[in-house]
């Protein structure tokens, strides 16, 4: 069984870091959209602007981020960029209470957010790519998925209470705390880490910030997978803040519904993700790429339709959980595929490079979704957004694309 699974104490101490920090941020879901709305009275194009340029401009800052990464030891990165992000954090409360806070600071946060988020995420899978064997490598992500979605679950509910009873910064000190107890719990999981030594000139050429990248288009597989997840994950995270928008300002809905409406549906999520293991072992790899990643995109259209009152917030939930279920068995599984078939000299940049085309993709596509939100209305952005996400299914790779293969011997270079 997934759950009873054991994969030593080094790893339960990074998934508690993990989960510490994943239920921070499920405190601070939406929290700088949320804030723009409420204290600063931000429109739509504000309100995608600050969801688009912060990732697109920490994406910026991790390209020469990727090779750093990539020859040290990755615990101690872990934990300075857990660190950085809680001094970011931590600034806006602060600000909030003599009055200074603005707009720009919290497009500075993003920024500052958005890039080591990326550099932790590339120095945590190479980690856990040595850390555990290779055949418990889904056990993993399946229960860091698992862990992601229930903290979604309980933390916007909580949050929306936390910002009504103590004011709308509440949950932005949650989320910096956690990841102070996050670098806290990867201290903790001890052990000897050795520095990773360069394969032959990798830290020396120039090039070495696109190994990511060629590696990624260098593989049939990994490269229609990357193409895919790129645009529907684009399209998906363009309508949090344009839906922020239609439900909190002309829907009128209340914090607590909007927290509600994103984080009951990921109950589904749980499920995705413990089904993951059993769902490959029976219908094989190439089957839930297909048929899962074929049923992540048909449910976002359904967004534009949303209602006034409780059959608006009923459609939400709906829409939200179909979605979720599926993506969080794909997840997984796209995640495994991804580890196995990136030499252990090139998970790093090749991680990094993955994160920074998923947030320059978001950043892009959430900044156009403003823009035609401003220019035409929430529900028409919506459904662009719902209509587009339906052709990403073509660019799913084939059965023989995602056979297994040997990844190329550590000394090669992509």
């Amino acid at each position: 069984m997934l759950g009873r699974r054991r994969l030593g104490r080094q790893f339960g101490w990074l998934w508690a870091a993990y989960a510490v920090s994943a239920y921070g941020s499920g405190l601070g879901f939406g929290a700088l959209p949320m804030i723009a709305v409420l204290v600063l009275h931000a429109g739509p194009a504000e309100v995608s602007v600050l969801s688009a340029v912060g990732p697109a401009v920490g994406a910026l800052i991790a390209v020469p981020l990727a090779p750093w990464v990539e020859f040290r030891r990755k615990r101690p990165v872990m934990i300075a960029t857990d660190l950085t992000r809680f001094a970011a954090m931590a600034t806006i409360p602060v600000a909030y209470a003599f009055g200074w806070l603005g707009f720009g600071q919290l497009l500075v946060v993003s920024i500052v957010v958005a890039a080591a988020k990326i550099a932790f995420g590339a120095a945590s899978g190479a980690h856990l790519k040595a850390l555990v064997r290779p055949e418990d490598l889904l056990v993993a992500n399946a229960r860091f998925e698992s862990t992601n979605w229930s903290s979604i679950a309980v933390g916007p509910p909580l949050g929306g209470a936390a910002i009504g009873l103590f004011g709308p910064v509440t949950t932005v000190l949650a989320d910096a705390l956690s990841y102070l107890l996050s670098a806290l719990g990867i201290a903790a999981i001890g052990g000897r880490e050795e520095t990773p030594r360069p394969a032959g000139d990798d830290r020396l050429r120039a090039g070495a910030l696109l190994d990511g990248w060629r590696h990624i288009l260098g593989d049939p597989g990994l490269r229609a997978l990357y193409l895919n997840n790129v645009l529907v994950s684009g399209l998906i995270m363009a309508t949090e803040p344009v839906l922020a928008v239609l439900l909190l300002r002309q829907l009128d809905f209340a914090p607590w519904q909007y927290g509600l409406a994103f984080a009951a549906p990921c109950l589904g999520g749980l499920v995705g993700s413990r089904l993951a293991r059993r769902v490959v072992a029976r219908y094989g790899r190439d089957r839930v790429f297909r048929t899962v990643g074929t049923l992540r995109a048909v449910w976002l259209i359904g967004l534009a339709f949303v209602r006034p009152g409780i059959v608006g917030l009923v459609t939400v939930i709906a829409v939200e959980l179909a979605i979720i279920v599926n993506m969080s068995l794909y997840t997984p599984v796209l995640a495994t595929y991804r580890l196995e078939r990136t030499p252990g000299h090139l998970v790093a940049r090749t991680l990094s490079a993955w994160s920074i085309g998923q947030q320059t993709a978001i950043a892009v596509l959430t900044a156009l979704g403003g823009l035609l939100a401003d220019a035409t209305g929430p529900r028409t952005a919506l459904a662009a957004a719902g209509l587009l996400i339906l052709a990403t299914p073509l660019l799913l790779p084939r059965r023989d694309q995602v056979a297994r293969q040997e990844p190329e011997p550590a000394g090669s270079h992509a």
